[in-house]
């Protein structure tokens, strides 16, 4: 059969993926520093031989052929993404793919030596190079798909996903946030300080603690360090990595709460398919839903910090249950809303605005409208008007935080916020599915919580988009409206 012909050619394109996930995890948690140079010709060559793999001339001829033959639901989707996965290949040269996978890797690691040297001015022709690639690749995806740059670079990480969808979102937000926020720090209750140091070997542990009661198979993943944390892997050995505070243990406790997330999502993609494309992860929308599913609906909910408060007291406080280790205080500190620098470190309720500004700035790159070295000013500009701080000579806490840009991740923000609302709409539901929800999370006991999100989207794969995927699940189409709510239920009722 050509289809099985088809499957086996993408099996082996999944080996060659796994490889170059495996690579570029260790290029961010544990490489030496001097292995950057080899590491990044390695990554190029495995970038360069997918490729290759991926827009053979033969491949046409099978898909064509194999949609004639009897195919299962699964098998035709798989197609489909066969299909999707040869044209954005083909849309590309292979001499754009090497020198995109060399400046991006390169340009990475040095972001994680200037970025706490706060020096923009030593990364900007690094970055400068980037932005060029990344535009020479929009155009080139622009062209094949028909579509606007910057929405050609967009469905590279949410097939389908236009700024005509997203606009109306951010619009919304836009007109909500403000003065929700406004609202919430008028009758915010301060929080007792709880004072450090946290040992880091604490914090380890009691984030793997965490990470099993959710449900992370340790047998099939591990916990690292990063200068960014992130989830990377495959399924059957699924990476997490987070960076640690001594003055904030919950900085990196929420940070791995948040991968956590993402982990089980890979864990729980359906095992028959992991070999072929439709058994790989939805858009990134639908995977930040689930990591903020997990950190933002469960884990900064009452009932959560129930369960979770005792196992922080005895890491950090010998048991101690004194005013600043209570349940009441914990609660507060993990649903603090202040305007702050840092992204990853942001409240539910101040977040999207992070990434309304970069949406805002990445766009601006791609069409052509500011260069480069103006990122700094525009940055300080976007987050005075946002959320009312300055950023003048503090490009670290600026336009440096976040490795994205670094490492060519351009078109990618706006999917954070798609996945908090997203993430809203699937609690509301998962509320509405499962008895006495917080009881079960305020006694640790997730597999019901965990097996809804399974049977739901993780064992789904690719078989849906993630517009139609998120109507599925909750009877209604993508929407503010779930999130809104939930912000005025949690910090204004």
């Amino acid at each position: 059969m050509h289809y099985k012909k088809l499957e086996a050619r993408f099996a082996k394109i999944n080996d060659l993926n796994h490889a170059l996930s495996m690579l570029s995890w260790d290029d961010a948690a544990v490489m030496p520093t001097g292995g950057g140079v080899a590491r990044t010709e390695a990554l190029a060559t495995l970038n360069g031989l997918i490729h290759t793999e991926l827009s053979a001339p033969e491949i046409p001829d099978l898909i064509h052929a194999a949609v004639d033959e009897p195919l299962d639901a699964w098998q035709r989707a798989n197609v489909l993404e066969m299909k999707r996965s040869y044209e954005d290949a083909m849309a590309v040269p292979a001499d754009l793919v090497m020198a995109y996978s060399k400046a991006t890797s390169l340009c990475e690691q040095r972001w994680r030596q200037l970025r706490a040297a706060n020096d923009f001015k030593g990364i900007l022709p690094l970055l400068g190079e980037v932005v060029n690639l990344t535009k020479r690749r929009a155009e080139c995806l622009s062209e094949a798909k028909g579509l606007g740059q910057y929405d050609a670079l967009l469905d590279t990480f949410e097939p389908g996903l236009r700024q005509v969808d997203i606009d109306p979102l951010f619009t919304s937000l836009l007109d909500f946030l403000p003065g929700c926020i406004d609202s919430i720090l008028s009758q915010q209750e301060p929080a007792i300080p709880i004072e450090g140091p946290f040992v880091e070997d604490c914090q380890a542990n009691l984030g793997r603690l965490m990470m099993a009661q959710l449900g992370f198979d340790f047998e099939h993943g591990r916990l690292d360090v990063s200068h960014h944390p992130f989830c990377g892997g495959v399924p059957d050995d699924t990476r997490i990595t987070t960076r640690y505070n001594e003055n904030n243990f919950l900085e990196s406790l929420f940070g791995v709460l948040h991968e956590t997330g993402h982990a089980l999502y890979e864990q729980g993609l359906p095992a028959s398919w992991r070999t072929q494309p439709v058994g790989g992860s939805g858009g990134m929308a639908l995977h930040e839903s689930q990591s903020l599913f997990i950190e933002m609906q469960v884990c900064r909910s009452p009932a959560f910090i129930a369960f979770a408060a005792p196992h922080i007291r005895n890491a950090f406080g010998g048991g101690n249950e004194s005013a600043e280790w209570s349940d009441d205080n914990l609660l507060r500190h993990v649903r603090k809303v202040g305007r702050g620098f840092i992204r990853v470190d942001a409240d539910e309720a101040t977040y999207p605005m992070h990434v309304i500004l970069r949406y805002d700035l990445e766009k601006a790159l791609v069409a052509g409208d500011l260069d480069p070295t103006e990122i700094p000013d525009a940055w300080d500009e976007k987050m005075r008007s946002y959320l009312g701080l300055g950023t003048v000579g503090n490009d670290a806490d600026g336009c440096m935080q976040d490795v994205h840009w670094f490492s060519g991740t351009i078109g990618y923000f706006p999917t954070y916020t798609l996945g908090a609302l997203a993430a809203a709409q699937l609690f509301k539901s998962a509320m509405q599915a499962i008895d006495d929800l917080p009881s079960l999370i305020s006694r640790g006991e997730f597999e019901g919580l965990v097996g809804w999100l399974r049977q739901n989207v993780h064992s789904q794969g690719r078989m849906l988009a993630t517009g139609p995927l998120i109507e599925k699940v909750t009877g209604e189409s993508l929407s503010a409206e779930p999130f809104k709510a939930h912000l005025v239920a949690r910090y204004l009722d």
